[in-house]
């Protein structure tokens, strides 16, 4: 018995199923005399070998838990094997006996006789779908019981059994072809025609199989006997009956998505964008598990449709950037404003100077990385911390005092709608009114309080108690490098008193001019880099939290999700060392949790939907475990595909030590 488990489909999405291969050698068995066969030659090997393993016209490898799409042949041992040429698969060892000519000797009822590619003549039990080298005697024939032909027809379409056609076989050869013939036209007048390029066939036993010429498959299902499901003959229409119904209760397919229907009825999704198929529905969450949140499953509808549309499909080719870690805000300014928004579409690819690391992904995520800490460094006077007890930006009103202020906020723009586009995060993340500020949201007096709480609480208490003996009217004061200076919120202003009647347009306009305002210029440079890469009316299908998650993806790390969706090569989730591992990891502090996210997957945030959703350099790709390494070395990682090369170390303290060394150290690329 070969068992294999299997964790990944072709898309890397996670399954659930083991497949399994068992093979049986058959015991040697002595040569019988028979009276009414002519002298034959002997078998030439130990014994004779493995029978072939199928007799069915086509059929598909199996998997458990997996469907099969064509006939299934279940030998004697219990294995499930399967051909797709309808002829016997190689012997596993020995030479079968040479079968005598059988001119003038009829077989059992219910068996064929073959010749595979070797020459080897080989035997075909229809009625239990099994095969032997040894020809079958009528006692052996008479003690199997033969099923109906609806029977099977049942268990292959999986339909209702009045839908399955009946063919009774006849007791003998000539009777059973009869006997089958008559019911194949029975059935062929109560279906109609078979579907266009598919043909009907006799065995020589008389039983009907099918052979549908634009596969190249055979099978024992009628095609006609599926219409309920999928009708063949005129499958468009019932992709334009089922798209319909759908479209009416959930909107149209996103732009480049298209509803097909398989062989067997069940609706999929091909995504001609990137050239993939899935079976869940483009307008719905996707894999998300009953427990979570809402705002989650809205936010994956919107991305997929965002993700969908022609502007944010990359551009073929590949982008080359180069830029130094020890100056990477100069470089990368002089090197993303100088190449032309086309250029910047297609696939990045990123290069440290003196390091030759092969960018997959994991380069990329970096330089976002990096260069997000560096044009967000509030020492560049470009942005600024938001309150003294929070770390979210906004950006800064003083910025004027570097001539070139403007030019570098097109470039961080230009930057944040680059690493959206490329599905990328930035370490940052900023006020609420920021992120409304790029979907054209009104401000409101909520959105003052995470760029100034006591501005907040004194418009507030504004609101809520009588003003009118205060004296307050239309102006604010504003620090400009330490000089106050008077701004009038309205034209003449300064004239005019703030009463009971008007307050509430005096607190709107103070929010208006604090938030907005008195940074109009930069914003509106940075708005223009950033539309140059994101369009502006698919943005703003977004509100603000997701605009974050967009963005930055999600800074808490959830110790559980993390264990939940990682992967094994070598271990186990109950080795010892894979417990010490997280073990560890739990123990960390955030910061220390970061450092590690950062150290194996080249970024310190991890996309919305939690760690199922990991990137890797071809597509999603879980986090991985990997036993790998001598224990005198420290761990390794390969940002690129998300794992860790975790060696067995021998105690606790010896495995905390070595990963502490290498996520605290570790700086760099090398190519693998």
């Amino acid at each position: 018995m070969v068992t294999q488990d299997l964790k990944n489909s072709n898309n890397s999405d996670p399954v659930q199923g083991r497949l399994a291969l068992q093979f049986t050698v058959a015991a040697e068995e002595p040569a019988q005399a028979d009276p009414n066969r002519t002298t034959g030659g002997q078998s030439s090997g130990a014994g004779p070998a493995t029978p072939p393993r199928n007799a069915s016209p086509a059929g598909h490898a199996r998997a458990e838990g997996a469907t099969v799409a064509g006939p299934m042949v279940r030998n004697a041992t219990g294995s499930s094997v399967t051909s797709t040429n309808g002829g016997p698969p190689p012997a596993i060892s020995g030479s079968p006996a040479d079968a005598p000519s059988t001119e003038g000797h009829a077989l059992v009822p219910g068996w064929e006789q073959r010749v595979d590619h070797l020459g080897r003549t080989y035997y075909v039990d229809h009625n239990t779908r099994t095969t032997t080298w040894h020809r079958p005697t009528q006692a052996a024939g008479a003690s199997v019981p033969e099923p109906t032909d609806s029977e099977r027809q049942r268990h292959m379409s999986r339909t209702l059994p009045d839908n399955a056609s009946r063919v009774s076989p006849g007791a003998n050869g000539a009777n059973g072809a009869a006997g089958a013939s008559g019911a194949s036209n029975a059935s062929s007048s109560a279906l109609g025609p078979l579907p266009s390029g598919w043909e009907q066939r006799l065995t020589p036993e008389g039983r009907p199989y099918f052979v549908n010429h634009i596969a190249r498959t055979t099978t024992w299902d009628d095609p006609r006997s599926r219409s309920a499901q999928a009708p063949s003959s005129n499958r468009a229409a019932a992709v334009a009956g089922i798209a319909g119904q759908t479209a009416s209760r959930l909107g149209p397919l996103p732009s480049g998505w298209e509803m097909r229907l398989t062989s067997q009825g069940r609706v999929y999704f091909v995504d001609h964008n990137t050239k993939t198929t899935t079976w869940d529905d483009p307008r719905l969450p996707s894999n998300l598990d009953q427990n979570v949140p809402q705002y989650k499953r809205d936010f994956r509808r919107k991305y997929i449709y965002f993700r969908s549309q022609a502007a944010m499909r990359p551009v073929p080719g590949q982008c080359h950037i180069k830029v130094a870690r020890n100056a990477i805000f100069e470089h990368s300014y002089n090197e993303v404003m100088r190449v032309p928004v086309s250029e910047l579409k297609k696939r990045l690819m990123i290069k440290f100077d003196g390091e030759d690391g092969l960018d997959y992904g994991g380069v990329s995520r970096e330089f976002f990385f990096l260069l997000s800490h560096e044009m967000f460094n509030p020492s560049y006077c470009l942005f600024e911390y938001s309150a003294h007890d929070t770390y979210t930006l906004q950006i800064s009103p003083h910025s004027k005092i570097n001539p070139e202020h403007l030019n570098y906020f097109r470039f961080i723009g230009r930057t944040m709608g680059l690493a959206i586009f490329h599905r990328r995060f930035l370490d940052a993340f900023f006020t609420s009114s920021f992120y409304k500020m790029i979907l054209k949201k009104p401000i409101t007096l909520e959105d003052m309080q995470s760029v100034d709480a006591d501005i907040y609480r004194s418009l507030k208490w504004t609101l809520e108690n009588d003003i009118s003996e205060m004296g307050f009217t239309f102006t604010v004061d504003d620090d400009r490098f330490g000089e106050r200076v008077e701004v009038e919120l309205k034209p003449g202003g300064k004239d005019l008193d703030v009463t009971e009647e008007n307050k509430k347009e005096f607190v709107q306009l103070s929010v208006q001019y604090r938030v907005c305002d008195r940074i109009k210029e930069q914003f509106e440079a940075f708005q223009a880099g950033f539309h140059e890469l994101i369009p502006e009316d698919l943005i703003q299908v977004f509100d603000e939290r997701e605009l974050e998650l967009l963005i930055g993806g999600l800074a808490e790390i959830d110790i559980e999700d993390w264990k939940k969706h990682t992967d094994y090569r070598g271990y186990t989730e109950s080795d010892q060392v894979v417990q010490w591992f997280w073990k560890f990891v739990a123990e960390m502090d955030s910061e220390h949790q970061t450092r590690l996210m950062q150290f194996t997957t080249g970024t310190s945030r991890i996309p919305v939907n939690g760690f199922k959703d990991l990137q890797g350099s071809d597509g999603p790709r879980r986090f991985t475990v990997e036993k790998s390494g001598d224990i005198v070395a420290l761990p390794k990682s390969h940002t690129c595909f998300n794992r860790i090369d975790l060696p067995p170390y021998p105690d606790y303290e010896t495995l905390s030590t070595k990963l502490t060394l290498a996520i605290e150290n570790t700086v760099g690329f090398g190519q693998e």
